[in-house]
């Protein structure tokens, strides 16, 4: 049984994380594979569904997770304080603008498409129609910057971790019992 480092972030801190790696993870599957490798018709429309019904549920969580940090998330002291933290706290907000404009570009790329998710709520149209390849374009692109900024994270994270073994990759896995 490995000991919980008590200088770890709260249940609900940990859990917006790693529920919004989840949905970025599956958001940017579906985005990046479901035109290649269905054909249109029904299956695809589903799969589209559930993109943005997961897609407003992202929006929800990231409010969530926005509102807690500034909120009642809990602060930790910083390790470094040098040029390692600068670039930490620089990845972070480039996470934060990058998920806040991917949110942004796919709300309005769903007005403008009038989307209907699974048929029971449909979207009214709004804007114009030859706005969904420019905002179906720029979705993409930011969300594979994205996953660039993600994986960088990621890899710094696991640096801590294997490398230096401090305790930064473990203060926000969740508690083991």
């Amino acid at each position: 049984m490995m000991e919980r480092d008590t200088s770890g972030y709260g249940r609900i801190t940990v859990g917006l994380h790693w529920l919004t790696a989840a949905l970025v993870i599956v958001l940017w599957l579906i985005g990046e594979f479901v035109e290649d490798l269905l054909a249109k018709g029904p299956l695809r429309s589903a799969i589209w569904s559930v993109h943005f019904g997961l897609g407003f549920l992202f929006t929800a969580v990231l409010v969530a997770l926005l509102v807690w940090r500034q909120t009642k998330g809990r602060k930790l002291p910083v390790g470094d304080p040098g040029p390692l933290h600068r670039l930490a706290k620089t990845t972070h907000a480039a996470l934060y603008v990058l998920l806040t404009v991917i949110v942004g570009l796919g709300i309005a790329n769903a007005f403008v498409r009038g989307v209907s998710l699974f048929g029971v709520v449909s979207l009214p149209q709004l804007g114009d129609k030859a706005l969904r390849r420019p905002l179906t374009h720029w979705h993409g692109l930011m969300a594979n910057l994205l996953m660039v900024v993600a994986l960088f994270h990621t890899t710094a994270a696991l640096m801590h971790h294997y490398l230096w073994q401090d305790s930064v990759l473990r203060r926000m896995l969740p508690a083991r019992s």
